[in-house]
């Protein structure tokens, strides 16, 4: 039993490390996306009295889309927003088993939330009457709803089996 949870406990680590990676560089590249095209867009209104009509609607999206990936690292890291008044109450023992049921409990809404925002953003494909803005239709842009869902989702399981695993780990 303990070389099963070992294993398990390799593998989540794995994963979570290669979710960490590809979290930070999409997060770096949207940064740094961003940081140009404002510039560029601070530059060209200064300098020639104009700027590109799409560049700033394409900055509220993607200040949208780095707040809701940076809402899948702060689940990632346990910093999201939590009311924690049962571990001040309850026995460890017990707050521990709660943790669990909490992180199964918030991935299946997680869950649910992605299935909607798939239906969504499916939706607004199929509406979207040809509307674009920098060449990407509004159902792409649309799409970090699902994509952070799911990952909240996927941060959420993970963090769930640690929990699990630990406890097994403490009753052997």
């Amino acid at each position: 039993m303990s070389s099963f949870l070992d294993w398990v406990t390799e593998s989540i680590r794995q994963l979570s490390r290669l979710l960490e990676r590809l979290e930070e560089a999409v997060l770096l590249l949207l940064l740094g996306a961003m940081i140009l095209l404002a510039c560029v867009q601070i530059a060209l209104r200064d300098i020639w009295g104009g700027g590109l009509s799409w560049a700033d609607p394409l900055l509220r999206v993607m200040v949208l889309w780095a707040g809701l990936l940076g809402a899948v690292v702060a689940t990632q890291m346990d910093k999201h927003i939590s009311i924690d008044l049962a571990s001040h109450l309850l026995p460890k023992g017990i707050f521990r088993w709660l943790r669990v049921v909490r992180s199964f409990f918030c991935a299946g809404v997680c869950v649910v939330l992605t299935w909607l925002a798939i239906d969504f953003v499916r939706q607004e494909a199929l509406q979207s009457n040809g509307q674009e803005m920098a060449g990407l239709a509004s159902w792409q842009l649309n799409l970090i709803f699902p994509i952070a869902f799911g990952g909240i989702a996927l941060r959420f399981l993970i963090g769930s089996v640690r929990s699990l695993v630990a406890l097994a780990k403490k009753g052997d």
